[in-house]
């Protein structure tokens, strides 16, 4: 059963990028106006290039945790069963 979570997951994954992306560039348009730099954008400052990767990381990470563990709650609702790795209970 857990492997039918794989496409799942995956549709969650893909889900999930596209909203990191957007929110990625909502939050940087509110820092700059001008389009977030990249490691070889030639006018950029090492600490603007290192913290709009930064922060694109940052977003990315939390966006995909959070479609990812929409996306096992969701499986859990339909099927009754949890994808994921279960904690064992600590005596």
């Amino acid at each position: 059963m857990k492997l039918l979570y794989k496409p799942f997951g995956l549709l969650a994954g893909i889900a999930g990028g596209m909203l990191a992306r957007r929110i990625f560039d909502v939050v940087w348009a509110r820092i700059d106006d001008a389009e977030p730099p990249t490691a070889t954008t030639e006018q950029a400052s090492l600490p603007r290039i290192v913290g709009a990767a930064a922060l694109q990381g940052a977003t990315f990470a939390a966006t995909r945790a959070a479609a990812d563990r929409a996306g096992a709650r969701a499986f859990q609702h339909l099927f009754g069963i949890w994808p994921g790795k279960r904690q064992r209970d600590e005596p």
